[in-house]
């Protein structure tokens, strides 16, 4: 879950204001067994699960730390690192978690593409695995400076209830879960869907207001500012 209640920040350092304007409160809760008895009632199977944890880099912990302002108010701090760290924390996550997941043709285009720049030393463009050969869904924190009300790792639950809601779900599919927290840390989940997912017959946290997504957005025509 995110709770923002006992982090909210009373004081005036920029860098611990922006928490206050980000986060929100979000929860999910989820139902975990390893009887196979409980395979037949069961959504998912739990194929894969990996976890980064930048923690001993410096410029990792840093980026998101409760601590005090110069007046002893305490906070969340955001540093400027955040994206990169972000990033970098999801590159070795995803380097890990691809042989396991990628067909074997994705694996040997990127090895050939790998020798040919490393040993022949030849001038090309390193080669990006395609990932939607390995799932049909991707469930990805939503979070970043784009995002208002971000609702922590439990975005990634709403993003699967919004595929159930979608009527999306089949039996046999793969998802990709992708979350990150402070510390620094990334972690992966893979599922896989042991039932095609009728949303008439779900409890969903969609299911009210489904219909109205995806959000139209209409273009707007570009503005000639040199117009009287």
């Amino acid at each position: 879950m995110e709770n923002i209640t006992l982090n909210w920040y009373f004081g005036n350092d920029r860098s611990m204001l922006v928490p206050n304007c980000l986060f929100r409160m979000g929860g999910a809760a989820i139902l975990l067994s390893n009887r196979s008895s409980d395979r037949r009632r069961s959504k998912y199977q739990l194929i894969h699960t990996f976890r980064t944890h930048k923690g001993a880099d410096d410029r990792c912990y840093n980026c998101i730390l409760q601590r005090e302002d110069d007046t002893k108010r305490v906070g969340v701090s955001l540093s400027k690192d955040l994206m990169a760290v972000a990033g970098e924390a999801l590159m070795t996550n995803i380097t890990t978690l691809a042989p396991l997941v990628l067909p074997m043709s994705e694996k040997l285009l990127f090895f050939a593409t790998l020798v040919a720049k490393k040993v022949f030393k030849m001038k090309i463009e390193p080669y990006i695995p395609d990932f939607k050969l390995a799932f049909e869904h991707f469930c990805i924190h939503a979070g970043g400076r784009g995002v208002f009300g971000n609702t922590s790792s439990s975005s990634a639950w709403y993003g699967l209830a919004y595929s159930e809601a979608k009527g999306r779900m089949r039996k046999g599919d793969r998802t990709w879960q992708i979350a990150f927290g402070s510390g620094f840390k990334c972690n992966s989940a893979v599922w896989q869907a042991l039932r095609t997912i009728n949303p008439a017959k779900e409890k969903n946290p969609w299911i009210d207001e489904i219909h109205e997504f995806p959000v139209h957005v209409p273009r707007v025509a570009p503005v000639d500012l040199k117009a009287p």
